[in-house]
């Protein structure tokens, strides 16, 4: 009987110690819990068309034969503003055409000059990596069109692409105009239409979209804004924001 009584409390203190051990553990396995490491397709249409376009012809052509895509993903629990981002992609004639449509709180343009921290501004993001070899172009666009675009393997391995090329190349068009102003609260909604020429991609000369598979990852943010958001297309399991990390890169097939 004694035999029986020892067993029996070792066996309450092997429970009572796994029940403390899952309680304290609890919020910390929920805290760990990063995206699925899913890395999407998307494939972008070739809209053939001979003649010459401007913005507003493509954003047309786009709203036509593009399909819409979301950036939706809420990958860090710090962040959980979610704002309604939408977007299409298309090429031809050796471009990229892009339509972004954002519903947001608030809105914010303080950044003019190209090259300039847009990220902080109320922005959509483009990274597009061409040979799917970890070098990749950013592509950031404040709500009024002021871009920004570097090139490199990593977030400390920039090279900024000249803005003499930059505004010579890449065409933008906001709803919004190109003029800065502060935070505007309340509800908002824009719509921004982007060309994109392969002769801009400056480290990859001569390159042809038609048939290639990419790396590409598409974003919305504000990091100055009174409502500071992070949302993704593809998930990115990072601990922190980053999106500069291109190993989260979805697959992108250009038909």
């Amino acid at each position: 009987m004694m035999y029986f009584r020892k067993q029996m409390k070792h066996y309450k203190n092997s429970i009572t110690r796994i029940v403390t051990l899952l309680i304290f553990c609890a919020p910390f396995i929920g805290c760990a819990q990063t995206p699925n490491n899913e890395k999407k397709v998307l494939k972008v249409k070739e809209i053939q068309y001979d003649q010459k376009v401007d913005l507003p012809k493509v954003s047309e052509l786009l709203e036509e034969h593009a399909e819409l895509q979301s950036i939706d993903l809420l990958n860090w629990d710090e962040f959980q503003y979610h704002p309604e981002v939408n977007f299409r992609i298309a090429h031809s004639n050796n471009q990229i055409w892009l339509k972004y449509y954002v519903k947001e709180k608030s809105i914010l343009a303080a950044v003019t000059e190209t090259n300039g921290p847009v990220a902080g501004d109320s922005c959509v993001e483009f990274f597009f990596d061409p040979q799917a070899n970890g070098n990749y172009y950013n592509f950031e666009f404040s709500c009024i069109g002021t871009t920004h675009l570097a090139y490199g393997p990593a977030r400390k391995e920039r090279v900024f692409v000249e803005p003499e090329i930059i505004e010579k190349e890449i065409l933008v068009s906001s709803s919004l105009g190109n003029q800065s102003f502060v935070e505007n609260t309340g509800e908002h909604s824009w719509e921004m239409t982007i060309i994109i020429p392969a002769s801009s991609l400056v480290h990859d000369q001569g390159i042809q979209l038609k048939g290639m598979t990419t790396n590409a990852n598409f974003y919305k943010c504000g990091d100055k804004s009174a409502e500071k958001h992070y949302l993704t297309w593809n998930p990115v399991g990072t601990e922190r924001p980053d999106y500069h990390r291109p190993e989260f890169f979805g697959t992108v097939i250009f038909e």
